[in-house]
């Protein structure tokens, strides 16, 4: 009887702990909350990071971004070179700002932002415009 119990108990933690992310995940899959009024989607990592790949150099993306970044206010404070692109650093009122800018090939470009407000929060709609703005302006400049 008692192992019953435990398997019973067993069971019920997994599934509660399993079906913890479900909702995270269908929401991110529909894209709830993302902000995508222009039809595309950001999706999120459970970290509070934004993401997108664009089909374009890196070298325009970082273009881009910059100019998404002065066109909101946000002040460029370093740039870096990473391992597989660039690493801006930013700020913002009282928001700090990082854009990874990853080189997945030659024409392929994704960039993660996120925008840290204090220690624990993280403020999504500030990472998913970021990333809105520079879809703009890549595709103003495209055609």
């Amino acid at each position: 009887m008692k192992q019953r119990l435990r398997f019973y108990s067993l069971i019920f933690c997994l599934l509660t702990f399993s079906l913890n992310g479900c909702a995270a995940v269908a929401l991110t899959l529909f894209g709830v909350g993302a902000g995508v009024a222009t039809g595309t989607s950001v999706s999120y990592t459970l970290d509070g990071f934004a993401y997108r790949t664009f089909t374009a150099p890196l070298p325009k993306v970082e273009s881009a971004t910059r100019t998404a970044l002065a066109k909101m206010g946000i002040e460029v404070e370093a740039t870096a070179q990473s391992e597989q692109g660039k690493a801006i650093k930013a700020i913002g009122n009282d928001r700090e700002i990082e854009v990874e800018l990853e080189m997945v090939t030659a024409k392929t470009t994704r960039i993660r932002t996120v925008a840290k407000q204090g220690v624990f929060f993280k403020d999504r709609a500030t990472a998913t415009e970021i990333i809105l703005q520079t879809e703009k302006i890549l595709d103003s400049n495209y055609y």
